[in-house]
């Protein structure tokens, strides 16, 4: 018990504490390639404290337009306890995958409440946007996660987590890797499937009349979601190289962490905005992906 709640009050404070910094790093490396100085790697922790200081500016009552940033970050903490960073989830007793893919879903389906209670028509755009990207990218998630399930014999992230210690890496692994990469680009919002907020489109779509601490809960959340699934890419789709070491452990993954957000900040810097029918295409492929290295799972491939 006094384990789980040490693991625990780590993960969140990793997720709370570190996630600004790592996009901090993204911006940084953002700015490097398009040949800029770029802000400094403190601007998320600036930008979050001046929101969480400023006045909030009520456009709407609507309940769904004041409650929604407070459910999303409460959700996305919840999903930070149950996300293996170097160690096993402290609510790996209370949550499996299933949960872990619902929380997340539960995050983006607030992002779409919120812009639908703001009665924005650019709020609602980005919303109507959310809807089907969480339609063609959540699938990719929980069909990866799950794939990792058929291979360990369990849904339990320490089940697959200890598979993973102890078994070869196989081609299904490798194949859902692939697209839950793809699919992750998208969850994070970054190019070229920066789509649902799209400033110089829609303006912060579902953000829109969003201020002070509601803003920056829904920022926080961003922030913390970046870490979640590098963890979730760096713990269990990309296993190398494998620690046992509890402290070390938490290291190595967080390295990891920080070369996945590496790769996928190069990517947001070179790629332009899809259209959001062609996002939906590529996505749809993604899924059938994902269910070929499915497929080789349950044959034991």
């Amino acid at each position: 018990m006094n384990r789980a709640l040490g693991i625990g009050l780590l993960n969140l404070v990793l997720v709370l504490a570190l996630s600004p910094l790592l996009e901090g790093i993204i911006r940084k490396l953002k700015a490097f390639v398009h040949s800029r100085i770029g802000p400094p790697l403190y601007q998320p922790y600036l930008d979050l404290f001046k929101l969480l200081g400023k006045e909030e500016i009520d456009s709407e009552t609507n309940v769904l337009f004041r409650w929604s940033p407070i459910i999303a970050f409460a959700a996305v903490m919840l999903v930070a306890l149950l996300t293996p960073i170097g160690l096993v989830p402290p609510m790996n007793g209370a949550g499996e995958v299933i949960v872990f893919v619902y929380l997340i879903t539960v995050s983006g389906v607030m992002i779409m409440a919120s812009g639908i209670g703001s009665a924005s028509p650019f709020a609602i755009v980005g919303s109507s946007r959310e809807m089907m990207m969480i339609l063609t990218v959540e699938p990719i998630l929980a069909i990866a996660l799950i794939t990792a399930g058929v291979k360990a014999g369990s849904m339990r992230f320490s089940d697959i987590l200890a598979y993973q210690m102890s078994h070869p890496y196989s081609l299904s692994m490798g194949i859902v890797t692939f697209a839950l990469f793809l699919a992750v680009l998208a969850q994070l919002a970054k190019l070229p499937f920066d789509i649902v907020e799209a400033e110089t489109e829609i303006m912060e779509g579902p953000f829109i009349e969003q201020s002070g601490p509601r803003l920056a809960l829904f920022k926080w959340s961003f922030f913390a979601k970046e870490l979640i699934f590098a963890s979730i890419l760096a713990a269990i789709f990309l296993p190398w190289p494998r620690v046992e070491a509890s402290v070390l452990a938490v290291v190595v993954t967080l390295l990891k962490v920080v070369v996945i957000l590496l790769l996928v900040g190069v990517i947001d810097s070179v790629n332009p905005r899809l259209r959001i029918d062609q996002a939906i295409r590529f996505y749809f492929s993604m899924i059938f992906v994902a269910l070929v290295g499915l497929a080789f799972a349950l044959v034991g491939s």
